[in-house]
C-alpha cells in the first residue's frame, strides 16, 4: 500500500520551506484573494465578462475555506491558485465565445446517458466502455481543461491541447504518487462532469483535493439548477464543431442531485452503479489521502476516514430521496459491482436493452479491446484497509443501512475489511 502521509521530493520540500519563511514575515504567497484572482484572469485573457454572477458566492466560500481550513503548503497554494485561475480564464473565454456565436443555443442534446453512483463502484471503467461506441460522445479530459476554441472534428485526435493536458497530468502524478493506480489519468480519457461544474464553482471535485468542510457543507445546500444549465451550455460548446449522436457522461457528483439533473435533462438515461459502501469508503479515503497530500502536510487518515463516511452516507441518502421523488422508474438502470466484474459486456448489453439502444458487433469488439487494454491493475495494485483510516466496519455500516436494504447490496465480511 502507498504511504498515507505525504512524502514530497527535495525540490517540493524546499518550495514549502521557503513559503514558511515568508509566512513568518506575515505574508501568505501566492495570494488566494478573490479580487486578485478575478483581475488576473481578466489580464490573462484580455476579457472581462464572466457571465451571470451566480458563481461568485461559490468562489468566495471556496477561497475562505481554503484559507481557514485546508492548511495548504506553499505548493498547495500554488496548486489552488493555478486551478482556480484556469477555471476563471476558461469561464471568460466560454462567455465570450457564446456572445460571438449565439447560435450555440440551438444545439440539441438528446437522451444523454449518465453514469453515477458512489465513488469506486465501477463508474470509471463502465464510462470508458460506453465511450467506445462510435455513436457516443464523451467530454475528454483535454477539451474540458482547454475548451476554447471548441474542438474540431478534423483535428480532434491531434489537437495540440492534448499534449498540453498530458503534461499537466504527468505533473500531478509526480505530486500525488500512487494516484494513477486508483484513478487513471490521461488527456484522451473521458472526463467527469465535476470538472465542468467546477467552472461554476459548485463541485465536489474541490473537496477531493483539499480539506474544505465548510465549502462542502455550503455546496450540499445549493440549488444546482443553474449549474446544470451551465453544464448544458458547456456541452453545446464542445459539440458545436465536433458532434456525436449521444452524450455519455459520468460523475459520483450527480448522485445527490438527481432531481436537478432530471429537471435540466428530462429525457436522460441514468445508469446507477452499486457496491458495498464499506469497500467504497476504504478506497476513496486512500484516494483522498494521496490527493490532499500533494497540497498539505496536515494529513490525518483517521479524520479523512470519518469525513468520508459522513460525506458519502449523506450523498447516498440525498440520492435515494431524489430518485424516489423522480417517479420515472424507466429512466434508471441499476448495475451491481460484482455483476459488472463478472461479465462487463453482458452488463453493458443489459443497459442497452433497457434503454432500447442499438448494440452492434463493432461496438462489442471495440469494448472488448478496451477491456483487454485496460485491466484493473494496469497502473498498479491499490491496497488499503479500513483500519488505516480508523473506521470500524460494523459502526460505519449503520450509516448505510437504508441503502443496503433499498438496493439489495451484498455485504462484505467486516473482518476482511
Amino acid at each position: 500500500m502507498h504511504s498515507l502521509l505525504p512524502n514530497h521530493s527535495l525540490p517540493i520540500r524546499a518550495i514549502n520551506a521557503a513559503g514558511r519563511a515568508v509566512a513568518r514575515l506575515g505574508r501568505s504567497l501566492p495570494s488566494l484573494d478573490d479580487q486578485a484572482l478575478l483581475a488576473a484572469a481578466r489580464a490573462q485573457t484580455q476579457l472581462d465578462d464572466f457571465g451571470p454572477d451566480g458563481f461568485r458566492e461559490g468562489l468566495s466560500v471556496l477561497l475562505h475555506s481554503l484559507e481557514t481550513e485546508a492548511e495548504l503548503t506553499t505548493l498547495g497554494r500554488i496548486m489552488a491558485r493555478g486551478q482556480i485561475l484556469a477555471l476563471l480564464a476558461n469561464r471568460l473565454q466560454l462567455v465570450d465565445h457564446r456572445k460571438r456565436h449565439p447560435e450555440l443555443a440551438n444545439e440539441k442534446i438528446c437522451r444523454p446517458l449518465f453514469v453515477l453512483g458512489l465513488p469506486r463502484t465501477g463508474t470509471t471503467i463502465l464510462y470508458g466502455l460506453l465511450a467506445q461506441d462510435t455513436a457516443h460522445r464523451s467530454p475528454l479530459a483535454w477539451e474540458v481543461s482547454f475548451p476554447c476554441p471548441p474542438p474540431e472534428t478534423a483535428t480532434y485526435d491531434r489537437d495540440p491541447r492534448i499534449a498540453r493536458s498530458d503534461r499537466q497530468f504527468e505533473q500531478l502524478k509526480k505530486l500525488a504518487p500512487g494516484f494513477d493506480s486508483i484513478h487513471p489519468m490521461a488527456a484522451r480519457l473521458p472526463q467527469e462532469c465535476v470538472a465542468i461544474f467546477a467552472h461554476d464553482f459548485k463541485s465536489v471535485q474541490f473537496q477531493a483535493t483539499f480539506d474544505i468542510p465548510s465549502y462542502q457543507e455550503w455546496l450540499e445546500a445549493q440549488d444546482m439548477g443553474p449549474s446544470y444549465r451551465f453544464h448544458r451550455k458547456f456541452l453545446q460548446h464542445l459539440q458545436s464543431r465536433s458532434p456525436g449522436t449521444r452524450w455519455v457522461l459520468k460523475t459520483p457528483g450527480h448522485l445527490p442531485i438527481i432531481d436537478a439533473l432530471l429537471t435540466e435533462y428530462p429525457d436522460a438515461m441514468i445508469v446507477q452503479t452499486h457496491r458495498d459502501p464499506l469497500e467504497v469508503i476504504g478506497s476513496v479515503s486512500s484516494l483522498e489521502c494521496i490527493l490532499r497530500g500533494a497540497a498539505s502536510n496536515a494529513i490525518d487518515p483517521h479524520a479523512i476516514g470519518r469525513q468520508q463516511v459522513a460525506l458519502w452516507s449523506r450523498q447516498i441518502e440525498m440520492g435515494m430521496k431524489a430518485r424516489r421523488e423522480a417517479h420515472c422508474v424507466d429512466s434508471f438502470c441499476d448495475v451491481h459491482f460484482r455483476e459488472f466484474l463478472a461479465d462487463p459486456i453482458e452488463c453493458v448489453k443489459r443497459i442497452y436493452a433497457h434503454f432500447a439502444l442499438p448494440f452492434s458487433e463493432d461496438t462489442e469488439a471495440r469494448m472488448r479491446r478496451f477491456l483487454s487494454d485496460n485491466s484493473r491493475d494496469k497502473h498498479g495494485v491499490h491496497r488499503y484497509a479500513l483500519a488505516d483510516f480508523g473506521i470500524d466496519p460494523r459502526e460505519a455500516a449503520v450509516h448505510f443501512h437504508t441503502y443496503y436494504e433499498e438496493f439489495g447490496i451484498p455485504r462484505s465480511d467486516p473482518d476482511a475489511l
